[in-house]
């Protein structure tokens, strides 16, 4: 494996290929003094960017020494101020099976990666850009570019990998670990397009209880899980250890040890009405006081309309035509009529002259809100039981697109103006408070004590930190979440604040260190959706289609599941046509995202004569199929979603992987 990077995101991602995956990895770093970080703000920052460069030389001389180890070394440091062809070659990028280029500048990885392509057309790509629309031009020429030279075909050194190409950010990857952390208080999650399910670890059944099992029972969790002092689980629990994907006997024997089962992330809080752009609600146009003054005055048109009809023995119509003249003072007077048609004239010439100025003022209040419909809305009075988000910069305006995605309401603070993501809240509608938020006041505008979770999100550490302080002041039990940079800051300030503050849910996360297992996911190949840290194993979740897989066709999922190795998850309803490629090597979707339609094979219709019914589990959004029946037969065209090891998925997939414990 061959990253290319300069910043945190390259080390974090060359870590967790080597510790998730059992990966060699070649790392291409620009030499210490060239090397690009982002903006330092206080001296934790550069603690960390002295612990990075610390780290950087431990590797060096580990990989250069050996450092008395048995095994080779599973990094070697390049270093080179940009990845051209010579570079490129020197890191072996021939022989490499993956391609990393995760630099914060959008056009070195789009020339690094045409040039990658011309020397090795095998080899599987894998781009860090912001700009999603040229990313996803970039993703099909570079695509096409590897099938017009012949790369799907396999060669020497490529463990059963494609010429495929994945363009990803950092900040759509770690949108959902710090969304579903916000809601839910954990990153232990796999996002499918819409549907995202977190693991969550339960305690061990009372006697009498029966657990809920969730979608699926993914880990019995080790012996020691339950107990303070051994809380990281595998380093003391011995033969009790975590036993992956276990069975139902072994569920049922497994009494006193906690579980940890799949469950789908949902909001159950009020979601705010959705808000056509450009077009403000009716209700917005006059002010409560000016719709009284126009319901008073209606209110007085009818009943003069009724007595005039009563008086004159009128038509009630005509009567109020008449009203309606009187009222706008273009009717004749009354002379010659009775003196109760005069003194109901004059009364409606008196409520008439009232009408001027209230329809002065609602047609001013309407010109008004017209003319700042574009402008930012402001909080909702009675608003409760939302997410406020500070900072609307590349990361910020990622987590606000999914959080209204998911329905769930926001309001964002923003000292800036004319930030990034401005444009996205006008759009959305999202109510949006203007200010430093470390002046007192703002984050009451926003409602914070009314609100379920706070995301703290500006590239300020110092900022964030005081945001989350000054939020627990208002209200201490509110979820709070913080992005912060350097990890071992992140969680200095997470363990105080945890001892704080017991009773509440504090995060400290570095998107860096959420954007990795997606990248070390596509590293793997497409069919990766994500992983997760099981106490110090790690679980993956992978799509593939069942064609070229012995271990599944024809087999029954009961009959497809091995304890211990994998796991049938879910089908692929909505998939409508073949993927290319056998043996699971079809592009597939990339990780993060689910199995979309037109990714896999088609899986739903009539089961063949003789075979059990097709399964009617619960479906996603799109189109999985979970709970699914031990009877359903897997046909070759079907594509799941599967849950597997480390050391289980390289049998599937053919290739060999060591097992290792995530430290």
């Amino acid at each position: 494996m061959l990253v290319c990077g300069d910043d945190g995101l390259a080390h974090r991602l060359a870590a967790e290929l080597r510790g998730v995956y059992g990966e060699q990895v070649t790392l291409v770093v620009p030499p210490s003094g060239l090397r690009v970080r982002e903006p330092v703000v206080g001296r934790a920052r550069a603690a960390s960017a002295a612990l990075i460069d610390r780290f950087v030389n431990a590797t060096v001389n580990r990989a250069g020494t050996g450092g008395g180890l048995d095994e080779p070394p599973d990094e070697q440091l390049v270093e080179a101020a940009e990845p051209t062809d010579a570079v490129l070659t020197e890191a072996g990028v021939a022989r490499a099976a993956a391609l990393a280029l995760v630099y914060d500048d959008d056009e070195t990885n789009i020339h690094a990666a045409l040039n990658a392509r011309r020397i090795n057309p095998r080899i599987r790509l894998v781009l860090r850009l912001y700009n999603r629309r040229l990313g996803r031009h970039v993703e099909d020429l570079l695509d096409q570019a590897a099938e017009l030279s012949g790369g799907d075909a396999q060669g020497p050194g490529h463990h059963g990998g494609d010429a495929s190409t994945t363009v990803l950010s950092d900040a759509d990857t770690a949108a959902p670990a710090l969304v579903a952390t916000a809601l839910v208080g954990t990153s232990k999650i796999v996002d499918t397009d819409g549907l995202m399910l977190r693991a969550v670890e339960r305690r061990p059944p009372r006697p009498g209880e029966v657990a809920d099992p969730g979608l699926c029972t993914l880990a019995l969790l080790s012996a020691t899980s339950n107990d303070p002092a051994g809380s990281d689980g595998s380093e003391d629990s011995g033969d009790q250890g975590p036993q992956m994907l276990p069975d139902a006997a072994a569920v049922a024997a497994a009494t006193g040890r906690g579980t940890m089962v799949l469950e789908q992330v949902s909001y159950s809080g009020p979601p705010l009405p959705a808000v056509r752009a450009g077009v403000p609600p009716f209700a917005s146009l006059f002010s409560q006081r000016l719709r009284w003054s126009l319901a008073g005055l209606a209110t007085a048109v009818v009943v003069l309309a009724v007595v005039l009809a009563l008086v004159t023995d009128d038509h009630p119509l005509h009567a109020v035509y008449v009203t309606l003249l009187d009222l706008f003072a273009i009717n004749e007077p009354a002379h010659n009529q009775s003196m109760g048609r005069q003194i109901l004239q004059l009364l409606t010439g008196l409520v008439g002259l009232l009408l001027l100025p209230v329809m002065l003022a609602a047609v001013l209040e309407a010109l008004g809100t017209f003319r700042t419909v574009s402008a930012l809305r402001k909080p909702p009075r009675g608003l409760s039981r939302h997410v406020v988000l500070l900072g609307l910069g590349k990361i910020g305006t990622r987590v606000l697109t999914r959080l209204r995605e998911l329905h769930i309401p926001v309001v964002c603070v923003e000292a800036d103006p004319e930030a990034r993501g401005m444009a996205t809240a006008r759009r959305l509608g999202v109510p949006v408070v203007l200010g430093d938020v470390t002046q007192e006041g703002v984050l009451e505008a926003a409602k914070i004590h009314r609100a379920d979770a706070f995301l703290a999100l500006t590239s300020a550490d110092t900022t964030n930190l005081e945001a989350v302080l000054y939020a627990r002041a208002v209200r201490a039990d509110l979820r709070a979440v913080l992005r912060l940079y350097d990890d071992e800051f992140a969680t200095a300030v997470y363990r105080t604040l945890r001892a704080a503050h017991p009773d509440a849910v504090t995060r400290s996360r570095s998107v860096s260190h959420l954007a990795a297992p997606a990248f070390a996911g596509a590293m793997m190949g497409r069919q990766i959706l994500g992983a997760i840290p099981v106490e110090r194993r790690v679980l993956l979740f992978a799509a593939l289609t069942v064609g070229g897989h012995p271990q599944l066709e024809g087999k029954t999922v009961g009959e497809a599941f091995r304890a211990g190795a994998w796991r049938v998850l879910a089908l692929d309803t909505a998939a409508t046509r073949p993927a290319p490629g056998a043996g699971g090597n079809g592009t597939g979707p990339g990780p993060g995202n689910a199995v979309g339609p037109g990714t896999g094979a088609a899986a739903g219709g009539t089961a063949a004569a003789g075979e059990p019914s097709g399964p009617s589990g619960p479906s996603g959004p799109s189109g999985l199929v979970w709970d699914l029946p031990d009877t359903y037969v897997l046909r070759n065209e079907d594509r799941v979603v599967l849950g597997a090891t480390r050391r289980g998925l390289a049998e599937l997939l053919g290739r060999r992987g060591r097992e290792r414990s995530v430290g």
